[in-house]
């Protein structure tokens, strides 16, 4: 996207159209794969499909500590006695084998001794000698985990595109795999704008604030498990700008901007990336967040997000999320939530509108959300008390308390 001769971009494009550009740029950019230990994959992309080699579990094996059976031994009324002729612990296999009227002592997870098929709980049992007195009965089965019947040889148990969790990561190990091929996560280089910003901790002269969307910034790419470098604060410097933006863009994936990207007199990016690299979109119907700028230096994408906080939280975590998962592979869209004003609610524009809310639920298990307030893109405090942003679609709407709604959840 470039200016026309007048120096003037396109006009802003739908939220939908954004989102649409920013996937299909996040899939042309998508990131190398790499193979990583699988202790350490939880979080990452998925690169590869999984298919089992082997059956878990691969044995028959034990559920409980006791005594290993066969079920067809014992009395149909009063006690059993059966003779003890071993003990199977968990661990390499003896290869016992069970005759009638005999028993093995076992542990939980050892293999199964050949004949056996069932297993009485130690404490439904006494031990005299080499004798065993079982004081119930149990059915063929009982408590025996059977080879294959979590998964088989063979059997898909994930695919691409997934991002893993923990117990997923669990599986792939329990499976004999040792590394997983994943893609790379986008490094990520962080930057703010504005002679008025000072860092934390700093003195305030008149006119100047703390430069709180690092801080924001930094936190919500924590949270997806990045680790972003954030460079000094810019001052409205279009030379400096330039250089440390020309920079950033050899030596990282992603730059992300906060301020600069509207229409003041010192919001030089959208010019300076125009000059740079290339714009995809600079604008988009959504409120808070119009002023959003999307495009590319080199190899770098680039994600220009406006200043206020508020805007920087919306925009971030509608486009800027999507761009950083699309450039992993991840081909599970985020779980989308409903829930259940707690107020009646009217939005009078034609933008998407983000609101900050606030979910909980009863002892119905009703999801509800209660919009907070202070919807100024300014009011940090609304952000801060809020957990969630209610999704509200284009046109003027109104909504009354017990309408549903579209919730983004801030994790």
């Amino acid at each position: 996207m470039t200016p026309d001769t007048a120096g003037n971009f396109p006009q802003r494009i739908t939220f939908a159209d954004a989102q649409r550009i920013v996937s299909t740029v996040a899939h042309a950019t998508r990131l190398p794969i790499e193979r990583i230990a699988v202790e350490q994959a939880g979080g990452r992309v998925l690169a590869e499909e999984l298919v089992a080699g082997i059956a878990l579990p691969s044995f028959d094996n034990s559920a409980m500590d006791g005594f290993a059976l066969r079920a067809c031994d014992q009395a149909s009324d009063g006690e059993t006695c059966l003779r003890l002729v071993g003990e199977q612990f968990a661990g390499r296999s003896l290869a016992l084998t069970i005759a009638a009227g005999e028993c093995t002592r076992i542990t939980t997870g050892a293999q199964l001794p050949a004949g056996a098929d069932s297993i009485v709980m130690k404490e439904h049992a006494r031990v005299e000698g080499d004798q065993v007195w079982l004081q119930r009965s149990v059915a063929a089965g009982t408590h025996v985990r059977r080879a294959g019947e979590d998964v088989q040889p063979g059997d898909h148990i994930l695919a691409a595109g997934e991002r893993l969790t923990p117990a997923q990561a669990s599986l792939a190990a329990s499976l004999g795999m040792a590394d997983l091929a994943v893609h790379r996560r986008p490094t990520v280089a962080v930057f703010t704008t504005g002679d008025e910003l000072r860092a934390p901790g700093q003195t305030l002269a008149p006119g100047e604030i703390y430069d709180s969307n690092r801080t924001l910034l930094q936190n919500l790419l924590r949270a997806e498990g990045l680790d972003p470098v954030a460079w000094p604060i810019l001052t409205d410097d279009p030379a400096r700008m330039r250089a440390l933006l020309r920079d950033a863009a050899d030596a990282f994936d992603v730059v992300i901007t906060c301020g600069g990207v509207s229409a003041g007199e010192k919001d030089f990016l959208p010019q300076l990336l125009s000059e740079l690299g290339r714009i995809h979109f600079w604008k988009v119907l959504m409120r808070p967040g119009m002023p959003l700028l999307f495009g590319d230096v080199g190899k770098a994408q680039v994600l220009g997000l406006p200043g206020n906080p508020v805007s920087v939280l919306a925009t971030f975590l509608t486009c800027g999320r999507d761009l950083l998962n699309g450039m992993q592979g991840l081909a599970r869209p985020r779980q989308r939530l409903h829930a259940r004003l707690t107020r009646d609610l009217r939005k009078a524009h034609d933008r998407r509108e983000f609101l900050r809310g606030r979910l909980d639920h009863g002892d119905d298990a009703i999801l509800r959300v209660t919009p907070h307030p202070a919807d100024g893109s300014h009011r940090l405090l609304g952000a801060a008390d809020s957990d969630c942003l209610l999704v509200l679609p284009e046109a003027t709407q109104e909504w009354v308390e017990g309408d549903i709604v579209e919730v983004l959840h801030y994790a």
